[in-house]
């Protein structure tokens, strides 16, 4: 009889829980069973765990072994449980003598037949969780660099279950990888850039506004107007990505289906689903709980192209996150919570047809259809968006005698420059501010105080779209270099607020 307990990592949810892995081995019949809500995959690893201690040269046991993964009520997904259940079952059958304590130490990683470790999904964001826990990290050779790049946690790469098993009786040590350190940040890789979109000066105002301040942006207008040039273009006007938000990043993109390719190490995430996208695709969740778009684009840009096309309902998914900048999916059996600071970018027609306010051509949709297509978007939702603006379609001479405007680069230093202001004032950016801290931060000279209380009136504003207004027009100073707001921010930030 024997008992070994080893440490993993289950990847529900953002924050990867610990779990313990309990292997008991008994005298009786031979049986091998696995509790603690395990998936298919997990209950097929008693195959892949037996061939793997067999071809490494160890007789499996012929006993009653049970294995538990704890907690029993958090559902267990994945075959990154092969690796700690086969080193439960050799340690709890004596035939392997650990050296060192296990409980230094997490295990993942998917057993081949013949004893070789194959690469997981979700390891940076196991090695983002566990270094609280100031364990080793052991996991497959393929998996080890995306871990490494998590600064605080020792990974120790391995190429077959013979290779763990050595390192852990002392006879032959895994050498640790080194951090991970990547200085050519692929967001500066871009092809596009602003000044490839002619005219449209208000807009691109109102876009450098929304990347100073992290505000929410609508544009309206006619199909071809370059909304979403626009739109794919902010992200060359935004700052890289900290340390910190990379490393957030990469996690979320680890626990997806496509998993997270370094070479995207420090891209700001652009997420660009299409309108016939779900409420699962938006949100997350599944059987077994995974990231959806709104989660993929934290710390970054959410672009919904033709928004009033989506449904209703999956629009209106959008209203929690926009506020509490995490979403907490809650099922039957599961609750988890992924992170959600994202900033919002839409477009969308004047019209079902497109052609409201066209110069040349003529609008086919009745009051009725027209009203009915705006009203795709709720009151409260549009409660939550900073700027609204709308765009004129400019004719193709127009366009040839147009300017090329300002270049990219250019932008991205104001925009940067405001950002430390912000940073440097109140230790975060203006569309963070709460109702105090607006209070406190946005300080109105006295005609500015007094156009803002007149327009609110005229206008009938929330208490929601009061502040918004506030965070817009600080951020409108902050570009200005002004520490007081005054009255021509005020009718600028109400310029860019109306309501459709």
């Amino acid at each position: 009889m024997g008992f070994a307990r080893l440490y993993t990592r289950s990847t529900t949810g953002m924050y990867a829980p610990e779990v313990i892995v309990e292997v008991h081995v008994a005298n009786g019949l031979p049986s091998f069973s696995i509790v603690g809500l395990p998936d298919t995959e997990i209950k097929e690893s008693r195959d892949r765990v037996r061939s793997a201690i067999q071809m490494s040269g160890f007789e499996f046991p012929a006993r009653r072994i049970t294995v538990n993964l704890a907690p029993a009520d958090l559902p267990k997904d994945s075959s990154r449980f092969d690796l700690p259940i086969a080193l439960g079952v050799l340690i709890a059958s004596n035939l392997v003598k650990p050296k060192f304590d296990t409980d230094k130490f997490e295990f993942a990683g998917e057993l081949a037949l013949d004893g070789a470790l194959r690469e997981i999904k979700g390891a940076l964001a196991i090695a983002y969780n566990a270094r609280e826990s100031s364990r080793g990290f052991i996991l497959p050779m393929g998996s080890a660099t995306e871990a490494s790049l998590v600064d605080g946690v020792t990974v120790y790469p391995a190429e077959n279950l013979n290779q763990v098993l050595l390192h852990l009786t002392g006879e032959a040590c895994i050498l640790p990888v080194e951090v991970a350190k990547i200085s050519n940040y692929a967001a500066t890789v871009s092809d596009l850039n602003l000044n490839q979109v002619r005219g449209q000066l208000s807009v691109k105002m109102a876009l450098e506004i929304a990347a100073s301040g992290r505000h929410s942006l609508l544009m309206i207008g006619n199909p071809g107007c370059g909304k979403s040039m626009l739109a794919q273009r902010l992200a060359t006007i935004l700052p890289i990505l900290s340390d910190h938000e990379a490393i957030a990043t990469a996690s979320i993109y680890s626990l997806s289906s496509s998993g997270f390719d370094i070479a995207n190490w420090g891209r700001i995430p652009f997420r660009q689903p299409h309108h016939s996208s779900s409420k699962v695709a938006m949100a997350g969740g599944g059987h077994y709980p995974m990231p959806g778009e709104i989660s993929l684009a934290h710390n970054g840009v959410l672009f919904l192209d033709e928004i009033a096309e989506f449904e209703r309902s999956v629009i209106e998914i959008l209203r929690e996150p926009l506020e509490t900048k995490k979403l907490s999916l809650s099922r039957a059996r599961y609750k988890v919570e992924f992170p959600a600071d994202f900033q919002l970018i839409a477009a969308m027609n004047p019209c079902p047809c497109g052609n409201n306010g066209h110069p040349q051509k003529v609008c086919k949709c009745s009051v009725r259809q027209t009203s009915s297509y705006r009203a795709k978007l709720s009151g409260p939702f549009l409660d939550r968006i900073d700027l609204v603006v709308e765009m004129p379609y400019l004719k193709t001479e127009e366009l040839n005698e147009l300017p090329q405007g300002e270049d990219s680069s250019i932008i991205r230093e104001r925009v940067i420059n405001t950002r430390n202001i912000q940073l440097n004032r109140q230790n975060k950016l203006n569309y963070a501010l709460t109702n105090q801290e607006v209070v406190e931060y946005c300080l109105l000279a006295s005609k500015a105080k007094h156009l803002l209380t007149r327009l609110s009136a005229t206008m009938g504003v929330s208490a929601r779209v009061y502040y918004k207004l506030l965070k817009v027009a600080r951020t409108i100073a902050d570009l200005a270099g002004k520490e007081v707001i005054d009255s021509a921010h005020i009718a600028l930030a109400m310029q860019y607020k109306r309501s459709l």
